[in-house]
């Protein structure tokens, strides 16, 4: 899509908004930029919420002002990569979670920006960058030691000392086995024997409980947990869940 189509789908979508979403939005800038991460991973920012507070005894529309940003270029870099890339759908989804970070400032809460912080800590472990060791917990928290970011779950279960890893899932349940490493954290990224998760990715992420030396260690260095990653075939145990 050329910049005058993508301006111009732009715009038509932030007017289907209701007015009263978009109040204390100035406006839609669309840009030509292509904007790279930072850090130099291998990714774009695709909008941006530039949000400026002015002084005042309480925070509303008229001292809470925000712009949202598209940039043309990033979308096109994702969608030279992407045969089935969806510009309509990407665009709606990058306005809509830009206008909630304004919304979001608005009501003085910060849940999109935890989701923010857990979906590029994924995407740093998936380029083999540094990360931090719970990331995923700044995801929406599912219950019963699960969350999600984006499309991908996550299980935080204990580190046995003996046995197999077990798990339930959509009414079956099954066995992984136990890392054979001295990590503190160990992401366990189940490839196959699921049989049911659609395209969604199941990552079991075990916690082994620090002794009295590494709680040491990490307060006198400020060190962070020690992680390791792995991938591991699940094992049926039962077809329906106990």
């Amino acid at each position: 899509m050329d910049f005058r189509s993508f301006e111009t789908r732009a715009r038509a979508l932030w007017d289907e908004i209701p007015v009263e979403y978009r109040e204390g939005v100035d406006g839609l800038t669309v840009s030509r930029e292509a904007v790279r991460h930072p850090e130099g991973l291998d990714a774009y920012t695709l909008g941006e919420c530039l949000t400026e507070s002015y002084p005042s005894d309480w925070e509303g529309p008229d001292t809470l002002r925000s712009r949202l940003v598209l940039y043309h270029g990033s979308f096109r870099a994702l969608a030279g990569r992407d045969p089935d890339f969806n510009w309509r759908d990407e665009l709606w989804e990058t306005l809509t979670h830009e206008l909630r970070h304004h919304l979001e400032s608005l009501a003085a809460e910060d849940a999109l920006e935890e989701v923010d912080y857990a979906t590029e800590q994924e995407f740093r472990r998936f380029e083999g960058a540094a990360f931090e060791a719970f990331y995923y917990r700044s995801g929406e928290a599912l219950g019963g030691g699960w969350y999600a970011v984006e499309r991908a779950r996550y299980l935080e279960l204990p580190w046995p000392k003996s046995g197999p890893v077990r798990f339930d899932l959509e009414g079956a349940s099954y066995e992984l086995p136990i890392p054979d490493d001295a990590a503190e954290v160990a992401y366990v990224d189940v490839v196959s024997g699921l049989r049911a998760s659609g395209d969604v990715a199941i990552t079991v992420v075990l916690v082994r409980e620090p002794s009295l030396r590494d709680r040491l260690r990490r307060i006198m260095k400020r060190a962070a947990p020690r992680v390791a990653e792995f991938e591991a075939e699940a094992r049926v145990v039962d077809g329906r869940t106990p």
